[in-house]
C-alpha cells in the first residue's frame, strides 16, 4: 500500500517538488559534473530518488524491500553491466 503524504497519496512520477525540498541527500556522487541522484525517506519505508540537477521533475519510489534488493544487488555485483 502507497502512504499518504499532506495534499494526496504518494504516487510513482509526481512531482519531486509535492514531496517538499527537506530531506533529500546525495548518498553517493562522483566525477560526473554534478548530475547525482538524491534519495529522500518517505511515510512507510517508501524511498523517493529523483535527479539532483532538476529537483522539479518526476520522482521515482521504491518500497523498502524494492530499494534493499536493488542496493544488496548492486553490491554484489549485478549492475556491474551499467558501468561505462
Amino acid at each position: 500500500m502507497t502512504p499518504e503524504i499532506s495534499g494526496g497519496a504518494l504516487r510513482n512520477g509526481m512531482l519531486a517538488r509535492e514531496l517538499g525540498t527537506e530531506g533529500w541527500h546525495k548518498p553517493w556522487s562522483g566525477q560526473n559534473g554534478g548530475a547525482c541522484v538524491e534519495a529522500k525517506n518517505l511515510p512507510g519505508g517508501w524511498v523517493a530518488l529523483r535527479q539532483s540537477t532538476d529537483p522539479q521533475s518526476p520522482a521515482l519510489l521504491y518500497s523498502a524491500q524494492g530499494m534493499t534488493a536493488f542496493v544488496e544487488a548492486a553490491k554484489s555485483g549485478d549492475a556491474d553491466f551499467l558501468k561505462s
